[in-house]
């Protein structure tokens, strides 16, 4: 990078920061902080949900598959991203929706004490905080990677610029910050995207570079499954997708919680599995033809990309895909920050022996400031963790983006969304801490536990779906063994899933804490 390539990249962050100044404003208590008040339009909603979903392991570990596997980095990544998210405009939008417009909540995880009980709202809310730090942590070792390629900043230079700049804007100006900021990176990733996309085709020969080049590059580019990316892959990973991006990732929650009524949140699902079906088209094909153009120099091939553009983009475009890194990064880890400030804030601080009874009665002002408090820590804690990353357990960023986080996201997602569904009203707490708890033991016993766990032994796909696939099927054998249906949780779900949504839906706030939790109108 040059003069002409660091004033860009200077320049995107002090808009970002702008961004998050200017968006302040429109902050004034949590439920704006959180779910921008219910007012965030379909369209940005959408932009929002689609560009806090991935981050530059994009361009790092998801480039090396691309570069050594071909088109199977599309099918069996994005494409059942885009699946797993039109369903979830069907079955859990509109849903996650009204619990903000009909029950007044400002966390995803609210909901839950009414739905089960404390317990279970805990045990969900403190497995899914520790599971971000880590997620977060290799987010931020991903683009410190990158960084470090382009600059020659050590990795924790990196890790500690891209963090505090993150931290200004997502701090100050909430999911309003978020949003805005992830339609600015979109605009960006889009001009940075084609100016690739059309740079690697004049170097290939033209547009016909699109059908041509396929004979040149190896048999296994254009097998849709192929390597340790099977058929039986593809299908376990819809299955988990569909449940993480819908919702099981509580800050895709927050966008759909942020619109005005449930059919704009629907609205704002089938945007975002437009551009998970499109956009990685454009961004994949570079990292497709890469071995025609370069060599990695890494065994994984995470540093495929990166040579890519320092090979072929003059200064200044450069620098704006630097900006395209940074921008994807720096979207998931901002949301990720307020979704699990809006958690901590809400679920699990009015639960502390001490500090409950406080935050139960904070002020706005008061709930407004630990919001921010929150968010600064998480962030710094993931920041932490990422220093880590020439440990044991970083040294693979995708497989901990997979395993952990594709192994994870189901025994707690499962009793937060399935929660949502009439079909499960007969699963109680004693369904949800089962199948809570029988996932993370299944996760560790595949990963862990088993003598050939660690060593591969285990295929990737059995790795990644048998938790979740545990904690789905004890959740409804539980519920059919020990039905808990009551009269006020069939209430709760009556409320959650009756029709009528509207701009004047009236909210009934349950049981939440402290006055910020009184409802606002749709």
């Amino acid at each position: 990078m040059n003069s002409l390539d660091w004033a860009v990249l200077i320049g995107y962050f002090g808009v970002m920061v702008a961004i998050g100044v200017w968006s302040h404003k429109r902050v004034d208590d949590v439920g704006d902080f959180f779910t921008a008040g219910g007012k965030m339009p379909w369209w940005l909603s959408g932009i929002s949900h689609h560009m806090s979903g991935y981050s530059a392991v994009m361009f790092t570990g998801y480039a090396g598959i691309a570069y050594q596997y071909g088109i199977t980095s599309y099918v069996t990544w994005s494409f059942p991203i885009a699946i797993g998210i039109a369903i979830g405009a069907r079955l859990f939008a509109g849903r996650l929706n009204r619990l903000r417009s009909r029950l007044g909540v400002a966390s995803p995880l609210e909901y839950l004490k009414s739905r089960y009980n404390l317990p279970t709202q805990q045990a969900l809310a403190w497995s899914g905080v520790l599971l971000k730090i880590v997620d977060v942590g290799a987010k931020w070792a991903a683009i410190a990677t990158l960084l470090s390629v382009f600059t020659g900043m050590s990795l924790n230079q990196g890790i500690l610029i891209t963090g505090v700049i993150t931290g200004i804007y997502c701090t100050v100006g909430g999911l309003w910050a978020d949003a805005l900021t992830e339609l600015g990176q979109f605009v960006i990733q889009l001009l940075a995207g084609v100016a690739m996309l059309v740079t690697v085709m004049g170097e290939l020969g033209g547009v016909s570079a699109l059908w041509t080049v396929w004979d040149k590059l190896p048999d296994t580019h254009t097998r849709p499954t192929v390597g340790p990316y099977t058929l039986t892959f593809l299908l376990a990973y819809l299955f988990i997708k569909t449940f993480e991006y819908s919702g099981g990732m509580w800050n895709q929650a927050q966008r759909y919680m942020a619109t005005r009524d449930a059919r704009q949140a629907r609205r704002s699902a089938r945007l975002s599995a437009a551009l998970w079906f499109v956009w990685p088209l454009v961004l994949f094909f570079p990292m497709w033809v890469a071995p025609l153009l370069v060599e990695a120099e890494k065994p994984d091939a995470s540093d495929a990309y990166a040579l890519l553009t320092e090979r072929l983009l003059p200064h200044g475009l450069l620098g704006l895909v630097v900006v395209g890194f940074f921008s994807h990064t720096m979207a998931m880890c901002s949301s990720d920050a307020n979704a699990i400030s809006a958690v901590f804030t809400r679920d699990i601080a009015p639960a502390l022996p001490k500090l409950g009874e406080k935050a139960r009665n904070w002020s706005h002002r008061a709930g407004l400031l630990a919001a921010r408090l929150s968010t600064v820590a998480f962030l710094a804690l993931s920041m932490a963790i990422a220093t880590q990353v020439d440990s044991p357990t970083f040294k693979d960023i995708i497989t901990v983006v997979i395993k952990w986080v594709a192994g994870l996201v189901g025994p707690i997602s499962i009793p937060f969304l399935l929660g949502m569904l009439p079909v499960f009203r007969r699963s109680g707490p004693t369904a949800a801490l089962t199948s809570w708890a029988a996932g993370l033991f299944a996760f560790w016993l595949t990963n862990y536990g088993l003598p050939d766990a660690g060593r591969g032994g285990l295929q990737l796909q059995v790795q990644i779906v048998a938790p979740v696939a545990t904690s789905l099927v004890l959740f409804v054998l539980v519920g059919l063994i020990k039905p808990e249906a009551t009269e006020e949780r069939d209430a709760l779900l009556a409320r959650i899933n009756s029709g009528g949504d509207g701009a004047g839906a009236v909210a009934v706030p349950v049981a939440v804490p402290g006055e910020e939790g009184a409802a606002k109108e749709g």
